[in-house]
């Protein structure tokens, strides 16, 4: 891969990483403390669970990214997906700060040269593009789902975190001019 590539997609990985931060946290700061801790159904995950579970993963995959397994020994990924009566939003949203503080500063160490090295992921091979894009589809999936809990549980009261039904040929007509790379 060349430089200028490598370059190139780490700034997309940055910019997708705070985008799929930016939309949670939209979502979150929408709901009441009772309803971050809402689950649909006995098997459903609240948005709580959900946050655990990322920060868990953040942590495990993107501490010593390069060097060490992504999946640490000390991560208990079951304990993600428990929530305790005397378990806060506050400290929840401590774990989510912490997970994409390590995110953000593995990324932001990389190098271009680094975009095809090679990282384990419980033991299994990949480039450092392949791991980072498993975890961008990973953290879309659950930001989605933090994003449709809290739009459910707000209803007629959710406020929209992209363009709002019927006003994209409002947007149009004020939407930035395509992206056209440098020639």
């Amino acid at each position: 891969m060349s430089t200028d590539l490598a370059f190139h997609y780490l700034d997309e990985v940055r910019r997708q990483m705070r985008g799929h931060k930016r939309m949670g946290e939209g979502a979150m700061s929408q709901l009441s403390d009772a309803d971050f801790f809402v689950t649909l159904d006995p098997k459903s995950n609240s948005v709580a669970i959900l946050v655990k579970h990322l920060a868990g993963n953040m942590r495990s995959r993107f501490t010593d990214f390069l060097t060490s397994d992504g999946e640490k020994p000390d991560r208990f990924r079951d304990t993600e997906f428990e929530i305790t009566a005397a378990t806060t939003r506050t400290e929840v949203m401590k774990l989510w700060e912490e997970g994409w503080e390590r995110v953000f500063a593995a990324i932001d160490s990389l190098k271009p040269e680094d975009v095809m090295r090679t990282v384990t992921i419980r033991g299994e091979a990949h480039t450092v593009l392949q791991a980072i894009n498993r975890q961008i589809a990973h953290y879309a999936a659950h930001v989605g789902q933090i994003v449709f809990l809290a739009k459910h549980l707000r209803s007629s009261e959710w406020k929209t975190l992209t363009i709002p039904r019927g006003k994209s040929e409002e947007f149009k007509k004020v939407a930035p001019k395509p992206y056209k790379p440098a020639t």
